[in-house]
């Protein structure tokens, strides 16, 4: 069944300008999914560029990270199930910091071995320098703490991961989202609209 107008919409809106303005977007095997995808598809609604972006560029099993809610099977840690696919379409090494105008750090068990890439640690050091907005979700803080940008830092994350932001040099506040100077941290995915909404801002206000 045909239905008029349809064949006019070849591709989604925000591809049909071009988009600039690149936001680095670092995963692994393990990324959360929620952390990621919502950032992934609101971000270039405001014609921002997401660079997905690995240890190698291929593609990447995404995870369900989560306490499970059903008190009949209590978790004390949290489970892993199989999500979406995500390719990164570059590695780590071969990106600069200067093409980029932020990054979107997300969570899940990836960062566990993330933090260990020097090139994506350059990478964050460099735009932090250069002052450029920084949103980070969840585990992935244990990146920024490895990073060391966050020194001195108010920043908040999921509360079995705020060891790793004080051995970071930073200020663990038991708050759901925070702001301090170019980097906005959440406690996970429950805040992807706010944190979304203010790393939009941070993005506005460093425009050139």
């Amino acid at each position: 069944m045909a239905f008029p107008g349809l064949a006019l919409v070849r591709e989604p809106f925000y591809l049909l300008g071009a988009l600039t303005m690149k936001i680095l977007m670092p995963i692994g095997d393990g990324t959360e999914a929620l952390d990621t995808f919502y950032a992934y598809y609101r971000l270039p609604e405001d014609n921002y560029e997401v660079v997905v972006a690995g240890p190698e560029a291929r593609l990447y099993h995404t995870v369900l990270h989560e306490v499970p809610p059903n008190p009949d099977v209590p978790w004390d840690i949290t489970q892993e199930r199989p999500g979406y696919h995500l390719m990164a379409s570059a590695s780590f090494s071969e990106l600069k910091a200067a093409d980029f105008v932020g990054a979107f750090v997300s969570g899940g068990r990836a960062p566990e071995y993330l933090r260990y890439d020097q090139a994506l640690l350059d990478l964050l050091r460099a735009m932090v320098a250069a002052g450029k907005p920084i949103a980070c979700l969840c585990h992935g803080i244990e990146i920024l703490s490895a990073a060391n940008v966050i020194q001195g830092k108010q920043v908040t994350t999921v509360p079995k991961c705020a060891l790793d932001a004080e051995q970071g040099g930073a200020v663990y506040v038991d708050q759901d989202w925070v702001v301090d100077g170019n980097i906005v941290t959440g406690r996970g995915y429950a805040e992807n609209t706010v944190v979304l909404a203010e790393f939009l801002r941070l993005l506005g206000q460093t425009k050139t």
